[in-house]
This record gives structure tokens, C-alpha cells and sequence, in this order.
């Protein structure tokens, strides 16, 4: 019998709902001790933009769906995530259950974050929470499905659109999970995901106008704190630095209405009192 080659698997950019390989054409090899496990798409600073600018259509039509119809598309992912191969058992089965519980928020989040404010005079004070429109996520490192869903899931049921940045140590989770989200109806753009280097494109993150908000957990304060110089010039929102440890994404304290609050803008609006 004739020996053929391996076909080594490259693993892709998802921007706008499409598989892509990078601009750049650059990519890494993958390895899990001396195995080789694919090669990696490397992302490069041209890929961000194209992702940004794809967020920044879909992201008013996101929000402009019905609350109940966003929990429903979020609900057909934990459909979608059901059986991806290569992820431990209790790892798929929490992000399940995780996207499920922020699935359910969708249509409630609004009436908690929202209330009427008490003023002296003869008005109406309201507020309520609105998206802050594109967010950029570097993922933790692991556990790598569950870690970037646990930091994604907030960001959407809030309204806005999102850039991942996935794990560099083991990035094929991240890239499963766009797999699931291209089946799961949420439109082109909503959500993108891009392999590579932290390093290259964090910098790059916090020096575009476009996005708003930035989501890091990691445990470099230096790199936190050169998000936070970085992002000053274009008013970003950035988390309070914080290192989540693996054990904290398959706890219930890393699903919350807070995280939720983290990335809405609260609107308030003055009206005059009718008699």
C-alpha cells in the first residue's frame, strides 16, 4: 500500500462570518509536546481593521433585533457547541450551561439596569443601559473555550459586537467556537475571531478609534497597564485589572449581571413632567 502525506491542517481567521487566512499570509505551527497539531493563522494588523469595520455595520443590527430573538440565537450556539471534539467533557457541558444563562438575560438585563431617578423639579429622570458598541477580547489562555466565552457571553447580551483575540498556546477552541457561532444565525460580524500573537495586536487594539472597550483577564500587569496608556488617547473603557485563575471560569462567579453592566452605557434622559 502506497504511503501518503499528512495533510496538515491550517487553521483560519473568522472576520465577518467568513474563514479566512490572514493579509499577511503568515501563520505558526501549533505543537502539543512533539506532536504537531496545525498550523495557526497569524493575524496581523490589516485583519483587526477588516474585523473592526465589519463589527461596526453588524453591531446596530445586533442590537436592533429583538431582545427575546438575540437570546434565541444565543441559545441555537450552546446548540451548536454540543460535541465539539477534542474539548473535555465537563469544560463543553459548563460553556453550555454558561451560554444558556446569558441567553436568558437578553430580555431582562434592561429592566434591572434601568431605573427612575428622583429629581427636584418638574421632570422625568430615566435611565437606561445601551451597548458601547464594538469590545476587543484577549482571551485567557485556558481553559480556552470556556475562558473566551465566559468573557464574550457579557459582551453580546449587552448589544455590542466583539473582536477575540484567542489563546496563543492553543487557539483551535477559539476557532471551534467560530464554527458554532457561523451555525448559530447571529449575523456576519457580530462576532469575529483572530489567532496570533497577543503581543502584535494588543497595541494595535488600544490604538483604534473604533473600539470602545477592551476585555483582559490575563495575569500581565505590564501588558494591562500598556492597554490602559495606550488606550487613554481614544477614551476606552478598560477592566479593572484582575487575574482570573482556571478553576474561576467553571464557577458560578464568573457569570454575573455585572459583567453584563460592564460593557453597557447608561443613557439618561430629562422630560418634562405633563399635568
Amino acid at each position: 500500500m502506497t504511503a501518503r502525506l499528512d495533510v496538515r491542517k491550517m487553521y483560519k481567521l473568522f472576520i465577518n462570518g467568513t474563514f479566512v487566512r490572514s493579509e499577511s499570509g503568515r501563520s505558526y505551527p501549533l505543537w502539543d509536546g512533539k506532536n504537531f497539531q496545525g498550523n495557526i493563522a497569524r493575524a496581523s494588523r490589516k485583519d483587526l481593521r477588516d474585523a473592526v469595520s465589519a463589527a461596526r455595520v453588524a453591531q446596530p443590527r445586533w442590537w436592533a433585533l429583538a431582545p427575546q430573538l438575540r437570546g434565541l440565537m444565543l441559545y441555537r450556539l450552546a446548540e451548536m457547541l454540543e460535541g465539539i471534539p477534542g474539548i473535555p467533557e465537563d469544560e463543553i457541558a459548563r460553556a453550555i450551561d454558561r451560554v444558556l444563562w446569558y441567553a436568558g438575560w437578553c430580555d431582562k438585563y434592561g429592566a434591572l439596569l434601568s431605573s427612575r431617578n428622583p429629581v427636584a423639579g418638574p421632570h422625568f429622570n430615566c435611565s437606561t443601559p445601551e451597548p458601547m458598541g464594538v469590545v476587543a477580547l484577549l482571551a485567557p489562555e485556558r481553559p480556552s473555550l470556556l475562558g473566551t466565552l465566559s468573557e464574550l457571553l457579557p459582551i453580546l447580551v449587552a448589544g455590542n459586537a466583539a473582536i477575540a483575540i484567542a489563546s496563543e498556546s492553543d487557539p483551535r477552541s477559539a476557532v471551534a467556537l467560530a464554527e458554532a457561532v457561523a451555525l448559530s444565525d447571529i449575523p456576519p460580524g457580530t462576532v469575529s475571531v483572530l489567532t496570533g500573537f497577543h503581543s502584535e495586536l494588543a497595541p494595535a487594539i488600544a490604538k483604534h478609534d473604533a473600539i470602545a472597550a477592551i476585555a483582559f483577564s490575563g495575569a500581565d500587569r505590564e501588558r494591562w497597564e500598556m492597554l490602559g496608556r495606550e488606550s487613554a488617547a481614544s477614551i476606552k473603557r478598560l477592566r479593572p485589572f484582575r487575574v482570573a485563575r482556571d478553576s474561576e471560569y467553571f464557577d458560578d462567579t464568573a457569570e454575573s449581571l455585572d459583567a453584563i453592566a460592564d460593557y453597557s452605557e447608561i443613557k439618561t434622559i430629562w422630560h418634562p413632567a405633563g399635568f
